[in-house]
């Protein structure tokens, strides 16, 4: 493994980290407070089995009443819990592993979240998930740790690249991370480095990620191993991030109601000192929990029950999953909630595919799963056994390093 001060553990029976380390980081949680864009439904519903039939029906009759059809691009969904729950069940999962616990918030594009926890008693770092535009694509960089006297003002001015167009040139974006990098305690993780978010195709993803290495590279402070990637993905992160000599921590991407699947150690007591460690040392430890070990397949589908799920005791708006879809219909009123417009959960082709998702999403489904796994998806017992090798990135993207120019 050439990720120079970098150790990774794989647990398997839930055994106690408080030997290894004092303090666990749980790092890129979503909330209630997260736009989750839906443009991605008419790309996956046209290969669906059986759901693709259906929707190419609906799509149909719905453009033919209402003379176009409904705009995805503008339409999004949030998560169920309120960002006191996740940060609660960040923390206790750290805490009950015998550690001190920091843990991060990463909505999309927002820091309400960070601020709504810092109302009570606990001091969490302000943080998001940044949309930055680049070229025909875009890519999701974790943001963590703004200070928080200019944590407002901050994230309007990197909101303000991402929304207006005309600012998405390499020189302004190079602007907003040198101003990141200035701030010593911000630490600038790009998430899920590999995954094709943009679906522009595996090989053109990869040339995109290149050329923003190439471009950026010098302003990011490390690469993600997520939580919600599968391992030959995540393998592969480590081994573009080794051979051009960048740090790699974990990030959980939770959507859901259960806690993250990877975490990081540290001996460090602030945000700080672990950005510090980060930052200037390249020093890390990542952490895959048992739970990573669970078919990816599954996991997901269970998040989505969980995303879909009724909760009575959430507040009025919040309780059923069409309480918490945001879609423009077309009719004159912008994006409002899909409930406005559905009574019972729309159309009984759809309610029998969300609950064949919930039971998908049981446990009792996992070994399904688990039989029709990959080879390469299956977590080794042992980082020993991971067997690394190093991807050498064409041109000038090798030896890139994560320091800032002088």
């Amino acid at each position: 493994m050439a990720l120079k001060n970098t150790r990774l553990h794989i647990l398997h029976n839930g055994n106690a980290l408080a030997a290894k380390a004092r303090t666990g980081v749980s790092l890129h949680c979503h909330t209630e407070y997260s736009k989750e864009m839906l443009d991605f439904v008419p790309h996956y519903a046209e290969k669906l089995p059986i759901i693709a039939q259906f929707w190419r029906r609906e799509s149909k009759k719905y453009v033919e009443r209402e003379g176009k059809a409904i705009d995805f691009d503008s339409a999004y969904w949030s998560p169920p819990l309120p960002p006191e729950e996740v940060y609660a069940i960040e923390k206790r999962q750290i805490n009950d592993a015998g550690m001190d616990a920091l843990v991060s918030l990463t909505d999309h594009d927002s820091i309400d979240a960070n601020l709504t926890v810092n109302e009570g008693a606990e001091a969490a770092p302000i943080s998001m998930e940044w949309t930055v535009p680049f070229d025909f694509g875009f890519f999701h960089v974790g943001v963590h740790n703004l200070p928080k006297e200019s944590a407002v003002e901050l994230t309007k001015t990197l909101l303000d690249y991402t929304f207006e167009k005309e600012n998405h040139t390499d020189e302004k974006l190079a602007e907003m991370f040198a101003m990141l990098d200035e701030l010593p305690g911000v630490l600038v993780v790009l998430n899920h480095p590999l995954w094709d978010i943009e679906m522009a195709g595996k090989e053109r993803h990869l040339e995109l990620l290149k050329d923003f290495i190439r471009i950026h590279g010098k302003w990011i402070h490390a690469f993600e191993i997520n939580g919600f990637r599968s391992w030959s993905e995540n393998k592969a992160v480590i081994e573009l991030a080794g051979s051009i000599g960048m740090p790699v921590v974990t990030g959980g991407d939770r959507h859901g109601c259960k806690p993250n699947t990877v975490i990081n150690l540290t001996n460090a007591t602030t945000f700080e000192e672990f950005a510090e460690e980060v930052r200037v040392d390249k020093r890390t430890e990542v952490v895959l929990m048992p739970a990573y070990e669970q078919p990816l397949q599954s996991r997901q589908l269970e998040s989505f029950a969980e995303i879909l799920r009724h909760y009575p005791v959430f507040r009025d708006g919040r309780r059923k999953w069409f309480d918490r879809v945001y879609v423009d219909i077309g009719d004159g009123h912008g994006v409002r909630q899909l409930s406005d417009h559905w009574d019972r959960g729309g159309p009984t082709w759809l309610r029998a595919a969300i609950w064949t998702l919930g039971v998908l999403g049981s446990p009792k489904a996992r070994p399904v799963f688990r039989a029709f796994r990959k080879k390469a998806d299956r977590v080794p017992k042992a980082a020993a056994e991971a067997n690394f090798e190093i991807i050498e990135m064409e041109g000038p993207a090798r030896g890139i390093s994560s320091e800032s120019p002088a």
